[in-house]
């Protein structure tokens, strides 16, 4: 039997016309997808009835499967005979375990191919009017992801990037909010720092809230702020006030 291929798909940030015209053709003629918990509703409607749809999704504390056995399973899928489409929320290469999957993949022998995804790291605080760069305010920015599994991982040196980066964009930053906050400050950035969380961001669900750095915990806590949530710090943030554009649409 010919062993099949999976395909490392980006599903992007939520609303479904960022979906890729690549990543839109895979789907429509899946006969196998292995789906996240931040696809969208409307993207999995494109999967033909027929398909077999397997749910792996995970959030903090609630794993329906773990990461060993997603990988398990493309593989097992892989080495029957099957084309699996992985549909990973945004991009599978940014904190999206895509290179572990394709690590995996590469061992067992199993060829694999990667269909890039509109992160939500861009996708979401431009949806909120707040570009990550600008001639006036940022010549640089880091992506971080605002938790750790496992202990194997490296911590990350909250210290260093308060000093060296002009935006800093945090992933699955909320349930980490509050230490997030104290370390940057502690590494020598400003109290007054603006800094947006952007909640279902791109979707009719978006919610925004913008204050700085000193405050952004309390209000977080006060506007019940639940996750997926994109931090954004940084003085780009003073633009998210000037340039809201997404919201507009549904008032």
């Amino acid at each position: 039997m010919a062993t099949g291929k999976v395909f490392l798909v980006g599903a992007g940030p939520g609303d479904p016309q960022l979906l890729t015209v690549k990543a839109a053709e895979l789907l429509k003629n899946a006969k196998v997808v292995v789906y996240d918990r931040l696809v969208s509703s409307d993207i999995l409607k494109l999967i033909p009835e027929e398909a077999k749809k397997i749910y792996v999704g995970k959030r903090t504390g609630k794993h329906v499967i773990t990461q060993e056995k997603i990988t398990e399973l493309l593989v097992k899928l892989a080495l029957e005979g099957e084309d699996v489409i992985r549909l990973k929320g945004g991009d599978p290469f940014i904190f999206g375990r895509g290179g572990e999957e394709a690590e995996a993949l590469v061992e067992s022998g199993v060829k694999f191919e990667v269909v890039p995804g509109i992160t939500s790291a861009i996708a979401v605080p431009a949806y909120a009017g707040i570009p990550l760069t600008h001639r006036k305010y940022a010549a640089s920015v880091a992506v971080v992801t605002g938790h750790r599994a496992g202990n194997s991982e490296r911590p990350i040196d909250w210290t260093k990037i308060a000093g060296t980066v002009d935006t800093v964009v945090v992933l699955m930053g909320v349930e980490s909010l509050e230490g997030i906050v104290a370390k940057l400050v502690a590494g020598g950035l400003d109290p007054k720092v603006p800094v947006a969380m952007i909640e279902q961001g791109t979707t009719k669900r978006q919610r925004v809230i913008i204050n700085n750095l000193g405050s952004i915990v309390k209000e977080a806590q006060a506007k019940k702020i639940q996750p997926p949530v994109v931090i954004v710090i940084g003085e780009v943030v003073k633009l998210g006030r000037k340039l809201r554009w997404f919201e507009k649409r549904y008032r």
